[in-house]
């Protein structure tokens, strides 16, 4: 079956190993990372979403301009807007993009970033938002019929948009989460259902909850996609010692940031799980390392992959023998390492999997 490889869409050069060189928003440097990505093999770029970040939709349009065959993925949260006003934005986004447009639902995983924009539902509530959140975007984007929709957070009456996807019947919807709530949510609602990576029996253990919630949903189980950190050089033990580097690196441009790490327990069900994995050890598995995720406090996507290009794919293939099918990849200096994955790890996952698909067809 095919594979995906889903990157970044950053809009300054900043990463946990250096800060930016500029303001927030570098739209050089934006345009330059999405054509590194387009031009390197990799399918599929994601605008990430933060309070105070520039609205990734905006770049998300100016990229559809600058590019011309990458999927453009965008973190977009229920709590910024209402769902018929963000299905026309997305919409229109699939028609400026000649049909290259996903949106990633994104609850919310910590709740001071929420209330930043205010927005104070706790957790649970804030899914069962989302659930209808999306069942309104999907109906706005498929109806041609004026509809109701009486939900508990949304009531919308007599609505039709004047706006369709070029995507039929529409554009994929992910999403993520690793919480018995997410899990009911994302298994009855998403196209694609994404997860941190995890060693390969946390990875396995969340595929099971996602089955049992998609069959409670009365569905098939929506596309996986797993994120890493890849930390690759031309032989392992080379990588090693990059990763050696990249962890110092990590800690000097910590110092005296109060900010970079979190302080106390993350809430996120997703980030309790990346560091119960630190507290396992810091290698997992063929070439899983934890180490970054002990300095962000299990801060978002954190775990790496470190080894030569061979050991690298061969553990992305490890993750896509679980039945995953999107690999998210994001270097620390991202601009380069966006190219040196495409170059050399793409390559030979795709060979890997056109080879075992040959196969099958042939037996």
């Amino acid at each position: 079956m095919p594979v995906e490889f889903l990157g970044i869409a950053g809009t300054n050069d900043a990463s946990e190993v250096t800060g930016r060189s500029g303001g927030s928003l570098d739209l050089g440097y934006t345009r330059r990372l999405a054509r590194a990505h387009e031009d390197n093999g990799w399918d599929r770029i994601l605008f990430a979403y933060h309070s105070g970040s520039p609205d990734p939709a905006a770049v998300a349009a100016y990229i559809a301009g600058q590019t011309e065959r990458i999927n453009l993925v965008l973190a977009h949260r229920p709590n910024v807007s209402v769902p018929t006003y963000a299905a026309k934005t997305f919409a229109t986004l699939d028609q400026i993009s000649g049909g290259r447009f996903e949106v990633h639902f994104i609850t919310g995983g910590s709740t001071a970033d929420q209330a930043a924009e205010g927005d104070h539902l706790d957790k649970d509530s804030r899914y069962e938002r989302t659930r209808e959140y999306i069942q309104i975007v999907k109906q706005a984007w498929t109806s041609t019929e004026r509809f109701d929709y009486d939900g508990k957070y949304y009531q919308i009456k007599d609505f039709v948009s004047d706006i369709f996807p070029i995507q039929q019947p529409r554009p994929r919807v992910s999403f993520g989460g690793s919480s018995p709530a997410a899990y009911a949510v994302g298994a009855a609602e998403s196209d694609i259902y994404a997860l941190w990576g995890e060693p390969l029996a946390g990875t396995r253990e969340q595929i099971a909850s996602i089955d049992k919630a998609a069959a409670a949903a009365g569905r098939l189980r929506p596309t996986l996609q797993v994120a890493f950190r890849p930390i690759i050089a031309p032989t392992d033990q080379l990588a090693w010692e990059k990763a050696d580097r990249i962890l110092g690196r990590i800690k000097d441009h910590a110092a005296g940031r109060s900010t970079f790490r979190r302080s106390g327990s993350p809430e996120n069900s997703g980030s309790q799980r990346l560091l119960a994995a630190v507290a396992a050890g810091e290698r997992h598995d063929r070439a899983l390392w934890t180490a970054p995720t002990a300095l962000t406090g299990g801060g978002g996507n954190s775990t790496a992959l470190v080894g030569s290009p061979e050991t690298v794919a061969a553990a992305l293939l490890d993750y896509y023998d679980l039945g995953v099918r999107i690999l998210s990849a994001r270097g620390y200096d991202i601009l380069d390492d966006a190219i040196d994955f495409g170059r050399y790890v793409i390559p030979l996952v795709r060979a890997e999997v056109a080879r075992r698909d040959a196969a099958t067809a042939a037996a």
